[in-house]
């Protein structure tokens, strides 16, 4: 069974344009409503955050000198951080 999820409302001011747009979308018939459609763009944005932060990280590790080879503990490392461990 799939877990359930709480919504809340937020209210949002748009120029008429942007409102015009926005039906125009969920008229189109590819979202259900504007707030599905609202939905999938702040979904696109966490998507586009991610790969931001992805590209920040492999320009920092190119950016870090000579590379060595990789070590156990380097793994060890490297696993740890992908539990969520920082330590």
């Amino acid at each position: 069974m799939p877990a359930m999820t709480s919504t809340s409302t937020m209210n949002i001011a748009l120029p008429e344009a942007l409102r015009a747009y926005v039906a125009q979308r969920v008229e189109s018939g590819q979202y259900g409503n504007t707030s599905e459609y609202i939905r999938e763009l702040i979904r696109q944005d966490q998507r586009e955050q991610a790969a931001a932060h992805l590209r920040a990280l492999l320009e920092e590790g190119l950016a870090s000198g000579v590379p060595t080879p990789d070590t156990p503990t380097d793994w060890d490392e490297l696993q740890a951080l992908a539990r969520g461990n920082r330590g």
